[in-house]
């Protein structure tokens, strides 16, 4: 469990990688200062009552809320079983809940304030993201309606990406990014950087699907860890394939998307599926990745990294495939996975629109639009990320 939970905290690393590889040269300090800070500031929102938001103990039963007090509990931490101590389950959840908070990070980059970033984060992470997972991992009101989520294709992902969704609707898109209907290409700043990050997040995936077994058998670890592989390399080919269809060309952007789309849709399920079930879901979510971030682009709903795409429209197809394939299949099964994908989706939704709205109204959200055109970096933080002469 200690291994996994360190494998889901290098994660973070390759989110920054990511963003900061798919995003403008100017920003890169920029995004690597906010990927650096979420974990940290995760961390600690989550063990001041983050935590026992989210493991509240239901004292009257399956419900939607309860709270058992601020801070971790040095008495819980006496308390040990054959597959992990109360420390090392809130370091992994931890990790856990500040993924939710980068998701978002990727979506709004280049346009947002730094300020506005880290009180939505400090929010989303300490009290909107534990709530809903109280639901279903606290052992709250959709545990109780047998909605299954193994690893947070919707608890995490979906949930992550429903707040980037509200997010980038409330900012708009980056100057110059839609002209006279068309896309305008940002380019990213090292697509190197960007293939090295989405390689430590598969890296990072082994602790985060592999880790949700909760113990060390080994026939369990070893069949979600190989149904994970095999869904992201399944994605690559789905995003490399329709990315050809789409645009008529091999686009390595959505090669990387696709093994990311791949890692999110089997992460609901990936204790309960077989060889086949994994590769099916991984190419679907590949080929998903592509059609979503046409999609997006047709709405003018700027999404720099993909971050939509992947986490959103891939995690909640994930959700629902426990109730298409696997051992779990069943007409039954896929109603109570769409009802538990609706409720979490409208919960996170709404609460992220909620506080990017209000930010937006009171003291802003955006950046002006001289420091969104010259760049973050020397603007808010004096240094640049590169020594290279910047193109607008």
């Amino acid at each position: 469990m200690m291994l996994c939970t360190a494998l889901v905290f290098i994660m973070h690393l390759g989110f920054a990688a990511v963003e900061a590889g798919f995003t403008q040269a100017k920003n890169t300090v920029n995004i690597l200062f906010k990927n650096t800070l979420t974990p940290a500031i995760g961390l600690l929102t989550f063990a001041f009552f983050g935590f026992n938001l989210m493991y509240p103990a239901f004292a009257d039963g399956p419900g939607w809320f309860d709270f058992s007090g601020f801070l971790l509990s040095d008495s819980s931490g006496l308390s040990y079983n054959s597959g992990y101590t109360y420390w090392t389950d809130f370091l992994f959840q931890g990790m856990f809940a500040a993924t939710a908070a980068t998701i978002v990070s990727g979506a709004v980059a280049e346009r947002i304030k730094i300020n506005a970033y880290f009180i939505f984060t400090v929010i989303f992470v300490g009290l909107i993201y534990p709530v809903i997972g109280s639901w279903k991992w606290g052992g709250g009101a959709l545990d109780a309606m047998g909605f299954y989520d193994f690893a947070g294709s919707t608890l995490v992902h979906s949930v992550g990406g429903w707040g980037a969704l509200a997010g980038v609707i409330i900012i708009g898109p980056r100057i110059g990014k839609y002209v006279d209907g068309k896309v305008v290409d940002k380019e990213g700043s090292s697509v190197p950087l960007a293939t090295i990050g989405v390689f430590l997040l598969w890296l990072g995936w082994f602790g985060f699907n592999g880790g949700s077994v909760l113990s060390a058998d080994p026939m369990a670890t070893s069949v979600v860890l190989v149904n994970t592989s095999l869904a992201a390399c399944a994605g690559a080919l789905g995003g490399c394939f329709t990315g050809y269809f789409m645009f008529n060309r091999l686009d390595f952007g959505m090669v990387l998307n696709g093994v990311l789309a791949g890692l999110v849709g089997i992460t609901a399920g990936a204790d309960v599926m077989n060889i086949t079930d994994s590769l099916i879901i991984g190419l679907i979510s590949g080929t998903l990745v592509v059609f979503s971030a046409v999609f997006l682009d047709k709405l003018k709903l700027d999404d720099c990294v993909g971050a939509i795409s992947v986490h959103l429209t891939c995690g909640v197809f994930g959700t629902l495939a426990v109730g298409i394939f696997g051992s779990m299949a069943g007409w039954s099964q896929f109603l109570t996975q769409l009802k538990g994908v609706a409720i979490c989706g409208g919960a996170a939704f709404t609460s992220a629109f909620i506080i990017f709205f209000i930010m937006k109204k009171t003291f802003g959200i955006r950046v002006s639009a001289k420091h969104e055109v010259e760049g973050l970096d020397s603007h808010e933080h004096g240094i640049r990320g590169y020594t290279i002469v910047y193109n607008d």
